[in-house]
């Protein structure tokens, strides 16, 4: 009795300890034999191999990003390969020319003021008979409205005819000053194109003597000629285009200013004629 207790109790834990191992060996295989087990493993293996491929092959695939070259050495590199020598001369015409610009612009903005209100102090300085007040208004004003108003007072007891032939003359000088430097802008507004296209004609100059040399026309040797001889012109014109540009803006301040000493001229008259017929 005791023999067969004992060996179902063998039995019972036989078979437990077989359902213990069950669960582990199916949570190691993924509740698969061995042999799917290790098929699996292999396959996953080569997929992820395949995978790292792929990624590899698309990150080799995908350009590497460009480093971005600023304006400032953007220009200096196209200002080297243009020839020095060249493009020396274009810019010193581009600079010069600014620098005649810029002086025209701080002296006509200067000689700017608001005649309006001008021509209505010396109007009231006039008719009250103060004539020598009106001349020191004009005298603490700056630019050539007040020294035209100021030239005619100066000779109000005059006649008419000749307070305006005064002011007419004077008008002259003054029109003169503010024009005063406009012909050098003129200039280096043609010679900056002028040099570029120069440079054009030697570059390609320089082109034809590379290849009599080489004695081949290969495509290398006609395009570094050439690209010296565009860039060169391309400065040219952009020097031109920039002067350009402030030579109209002070052509419109001086058309602005005349027309003003026009005005103030027509109604100092009419102040004058005014002052004489209340005498």
């Amino acid at each position: 009795m005791d023999n067969i207790i004992a060996k179902i109790a063998i039995i019972i834990l036989l078979a437990f300890t077989h359902s213990l191992a069950a669960p582990a060996q199916e949570g190691a295989t993924g509740g698969v034999p061995a042999e799917e087990a290790v098929a699996d493993s292999a396959g996953t293996a080569l997929a992820d191999d395949s995978l790292a491929l792929d990624v590899a092959a698309v990150a080799d695939s995908v350009p590497a990003p460009v480093e971005s070259v600023g304006f400032h050495k953007m220009l200096k590199t196209k200002y080297i390969e243009g020839s020095a020598g060249f493009m020396s001369f274009v810019a010193l015409a581009l600079v010069l020319g600014l620098a005649f610009c810029i002086e025209r612009v701080i002296y006509l903005t200067l000689s700017e003021i608001n005649a309006k209100k001008l021509m209505a102090d010396l109007e009231a300085q006039v008719m009250q008979g103060d004539v020598e007040g009106a001349k020191a208004v004009c005298r603490d004003t700056r630019g050539p409205v007040a020294s035209i108003c100021y030239q005619g007072l100066t000779r109000i007891d005059e006649s008419m005819e000749d307070i305006e032939r005064s002011i007419t003359s004077y008008g002259t000088v003054q029109a003169a000053n503010l024009e005063k430097g406009c012909s050098w802008i003129t200039l280096f507004i043609a010679m900056a194109p002028s040099l570029g296209f120069l440079g054009t004609v030697i570059g390609m100059v320089m082109a034809f003597e590379q290849i009599q040399q080489a004695g081949d026309i290969s495509p290398t040797i006609v395009a570094a000629g050439m690209k010296v001889a565009l860039i060169t012109t391309i400065f040219g014109l952009i020097a031109a285009l920039i002067l350009q540009v402030f030579y109209n803006y002070i052509l419109s301040k001086i058309e602005h200013i005349t027309s003003q000493m026009e005005e103030s001229a027509i109604t100092l008259l009419d102040i004058i004629m005014k002052y004489k017929l209340t005498r």
